[in-house]
This record gives structure tokens, sequence and C-alpha cells, in this order.
């Protein structure tokens, strides 16, 4: 670890600056050498980074978003060029050209504070062996020496002899009790931000490998910490305790006014968003507009979560509108409407045993329509024989009568038999 921080020596002197002057402003509020002045002046060194990072932070966002969108056609185009891969790298370079993709602006953050982090644990390496370094002169040196935090001392380590901590005015065992409880929080905020991304900001209907592989980096970085850490001199851990709350928080407030369309955090968003227009009538905040309006210019191709939220305004009465505001609407009433009640009037699914029992019942009347049938035709054409009018003059002959005569031959001329019928 100290060869790697020597690599950045070169940033030593800024940033041994910038605690030197935060630390002039906590001194004056707590006195130069406690533990505070020294502990918050780190701390304020994180957040100035921090905020410096916004914009990267917003291009790591917006990264991942795309990433998780490509999946499927990265694994397209895996599958069709397996057994080419150059191939394979041109196309996917090429899908990457074409969608303004960058697969390196998800870790932009972390590589552009790395830098910082080493050169701070330089900085606190060369307070423990008693070495000036940067703009830390012998004054600021003895004073950094003599701050506590929590009884730890700045620039001990978990893994420091007992006689190292003793030189640093400290007890081994209030060393390791403060580094491990660091490092345990440490790690359990690195997990919770990961773990906060799956569960809430990931699209729930898109499964691919990507989503396997941030499942696996939950699991494995708060480990990783955890090694790491206990060669962090405490000055360190409380940068990067510090760098992980910034960072939890910073998420946790993007996934609650941006999450990713199709998430359980854009369902809970948009629910929220909705009990706001009923309250007030319209959409207030230019972030909550912007929501609505990329949501109308979506159209069609909107989410199960998207289509909801404008089923909800149309039974209110409004209807979004293409600049993010709302406005009454008959129709879009009807519309809400129409759809609940399609939706109510599908049929259910019935069981085997009911499908049966009705086939079987409607093969029984259509065999017994089948024999009343010819009845039904017979009567019938004996009702129209009866009503046929009879010649005038002559007596209506009774039904035996005809019955009688249809057994005799009509008499009159007949045609001569066949001579080789004789």
């Amino acid at each position: 670890m100290d060869t790697i921080a020597s690599l950045f020596s070169f940033i030593t002197t800024p940033v041994s600056w910038v605690i030197v002057q935060f630390h002039k402003l906590y001194g004056a509020l707590f006195g130069d050498d406690t533990g505070w002045a020294w502990g918050l002046s780190i701390v304020s060194l994180v957040v100035l980074i921090r905020i410096c990072l916004i914009p990267l932070f917003v291009k790591q966002i917006k990264s991942t978003r795309n990433m998780q969108v490509l999946q499927p056609k990265m694994k397209a185009i895996q599958e069709r060029y397996k057994n080419d891969k150059q191939r394979q790298s041109e196309e996917m370079m090429k899908l990457y050209k074409e969608t303004g993709t960058n697969p390196l602006s998800s870790c932009l953050p972390i590589l552009a504070q790395s830098p910082f982090f080493f050169a701070l644990y330089h900085v606190l390496s060369a307070i423990a062996s008693g070495k000036t370094i940067g703009v830390i002169d012998q004054p600021l040196l003895d004073s950094a020496r003599q701050a506590h935090i929590f009884g730890a001392p700045l620039a001990a380590k978990f893994m420091d002899s007992e006689e190292k901590v003793q030189a640093l005015g400290a007890s081994l065992t209030d060393v390791r009790v403060v580094t491990a409880i660091m490092i345990v929080m440490m790690s359990a905020s690195q997990f919770f931000t990961q773990r906060q991304l799956m569960t809430k900001n990931v699209d729930l209907t898109v499964k691919t490998p990507y989503m396997q592989q941030q499942k696996m980096l939950m699991y494995i970085f708060p480990v990783i910490f955890a090694v790491m850490g206990i060669n962090f001199p405490v000055g360190v851990l409380v940068y990067w305790l510090t760098t992980n709350v910034w960072t939890m928080g910073q998420q946790m407030y993007v996934i609650n006014q941006n999450p990713t369309p199709g998430s359980k955090a854009q369902d809970q968003y948009l629910n929220r968003l909705l009990k706001s227009v009923t309250a007030h009538g319209e959409v207030r905040g230019r972030t909550r507009r912007n929501t609505v309006k990329r949501i109308v210019a979506k159209g069609p191709d909107r989410n199960d979560i998207e289509r909801k939220f404008i089923t909800g305004l149309g039974k209110l009465g409004l209807a979004a509108q293409e600049d993010g505001t709302v406005e009454k609407s008959d129709a879009a009433v009807i519309e809400a409407e129409g759809g609940a009640a399609a939706k109510r009037q599908q049929p259910k699914r019935q069981t085997k045993a009911k499908r049966h029992s009705a086939a079987t019942g409607s093969a029984t009347a259509k065999s017994g329509s089948t024999d009343a049938e010819p009845k039904t035709s017979l009567e019938k054409q004996d009702a129209s024989q009866d009503d046929k009018p009879k010649p005038a003059g002559k007596p209506a002959a009774s039904g035996s009568s005809r019955q009688a005569k249809s057994g005799q031959q009509r008499k009159g001329p007949q045609r001569p038999k066949h001579p080789s019928k004789k």
C-alpha cells in the first residue's frame, strides 16, 4: 500500500494544504490538537472532493442505465458472433458509439477520487512515521500525532504493534476496537449502497447477466473493503466511511427523484406524484413536470408503471400534456373508465371440471333438439297443406279418402309398354 501511495506523492501537497485550511477553521472551534479538528478536516476534504465529482456521478448514473438497456442487444451480439471474437468486439464498439454509451463511465467517480485517497494515505503514513510532508510542518505534525478519534490516534492501524501504538500515546485495545467498528461500518455502508441500487433502481423486466454481475459485486465489495481496512490508518477509515455515507445518501436522493424506468423506485415515485396531483390539482416542481413530459413523449412505448400513472390521472379527470402539466379532460375520464370496464368484463378462466360439465350439457341439449326437429317439421308441413286454398265446386277430401286413392290406378289413356317388358 505504501508503494502505491508513493506513486501519487505529486498530489500530497494540494491534499495536505486543503486539510490544513480546514484544520485552522475547526481548530478555532474545538482546539488545535483535538481529534474533532483533524477528523472534521478529513470529512470536509471528502465533501469537497465529492461535490467536485457530482458531474461524474451523473454520467455514472446515465451510463449504468444505458448499460441496462443495452444488455439484451449485447447478449444477441455475443450469441451471433460467439465464434468470431474480433467481429464481436467490433459490433460492441459500434453499439456503444451509436448509443453514446461508455462502459468505463460507471467507474469514473471511483477512479477520479483514487488519487486523493492514496495521497491522504501517504500523508497519514508520514504523520505516523513522524515525518513532515507537503505543507504540514513540525508543529502541525506534532498536533496531528496528538489527535485521537475516540481514543485511537489518527495515524494508527489495526495491524500496528503495541509499541508503535504506545508511541502515539494510545492503547492497542482502543485502536483495534475503534478500527474494527469503523471497518464494519464501512463494509456495511458499501453493502447497503449496492443493495439499494439492485433492489429499487433496476428495471425488473430486463433479466441480463449484467444484473447477476452487480449482485455478485454487492457481496464481493464489502469483503474487499473489510480485508483492506485492517491496513488503513484511522484517518483513511474516516475518509472512506465518509465517502461511502455520501454515496449512499446521494444515490438515495437520485433514486427518489429520478428512478430508473420500470423499477420499483419508479412505481413508488409515480404513486407519490399522483397523490400530489390529487391534493393540489397540478404538477408542482420542474423535476416532476419533466418526468411527466418524458412519460407523455413515450406514447405507446410506456411501461406498465407509466400506463398505470396515466390511467390514474384519467380517473381524476386530468390529462397529461406535452409540457408536463395536467389539464381537465372528460375524454380522459371516459378512456380510463372504458379501460377499467373492459378489464372487468374479461371472463374468468373455468376449471377443468366446469368445462367438462358444460361440454356434456351442451351435447345433451343438442341431441334433444335433433330428436324434436323432425316432428316439428312434419307438423309445419301438415299445417301448410291444410292452409292451402281449395278449388271451388269440389268437396274437400278427407285424409282417409286421400290414402285410399293413393293405391288406385289412374283412369284414362296409358302409355304403351316397351316391347322388352311384354
